[in-house]
């Protein structure tokens, strides 16, 4: 008998446990400290005018899309993806496809909002402007990333997210993990309540 979804699993769930959390000075940080990190910004977007903005190219815009949505329908804090053909073809065309993201935070972010910047790999052109964009214009840069421990997204946040491996499914699905866990514990989730799903806006 095969013990092959068993053993992904395991896997996925030991890739779960290594995530690691550093700040922009590359020191780093316990996971549940970086995650009251990221609980402190959604809040204060969540009680101010301001807004978090997810980008993210293939399976990651698919998670930017489905945590965007739920951080404001489920959670109450103002979430948007820069993923409407519309302009990334126009932006594509115009600027070139490296610019695509930054252009829009530029066009759309004020000092004081969140981006959450999604790149398995760490070294999407796109997705590094888009975080150099956010930081001129003060913004908070949460990054998500894996593969090397080296890559250069991990750099660029103020707190920043990773996977320890190197296939994609694992760094994806660790990626929306890491997401949901802190939408989840920002919504009151606790092991008292593990089957019962969250249900208060984050304030």
């Amino acid at each position: 008998m095969s013990n092959s979804y068993a053993d992904y699993v395991q896997t996925f769930f030991d890739t779960l446990k290594s995530v690691t959390v550093t700040d922009r000075q590359g020191a780093a940080l316990a996971v549940d400290a970086g995650i009251v990190r990221v609980h402190d910004s959604m809040r204060r977007v969540a009680r101010g005018t301001g807004k978090v903005m997810f980008v993210g190219n293939g399976g990651s815009a698919g998670i930017a899309g489905h945590l965007a949505i739920d951080f404001a329908k489920n959670g109450g804090v103002r979430a948007v993806t820069f993923n409407d053909a519309s302009s990334l073809t126009c932006l594509g065309n115009d600027l070139g496809y490296d610019q695509v993201f930054a252009k829009q935070v530029e066009m759309q972010a004020f000092a004081g909002d969140v981006l959450i910047a999604i790149s398995s790999s760490g070294g999407s052109k796109n997705i590094l402007n888009a975080a150099r964009a956010a930081a001129n214009l003060k913004c908070e840069v949460i990054t998500l990333s894996g593969f090397s421990p080296d890559n250069d997204l991990r750099r660029l946040g103020d707190v920043n997210f990773f996977v320890n491996s190197a296939v994609y499914g694992f760094v994806e699905t660790g990626h929306q993990a890491v997401l949901h866990a802190i939408l989840d514990t920002a919504m009151g989730w606790t092991t008292a309540t593990k089957s019962v799903q969250p249900n208060v806006p984050v304030r």
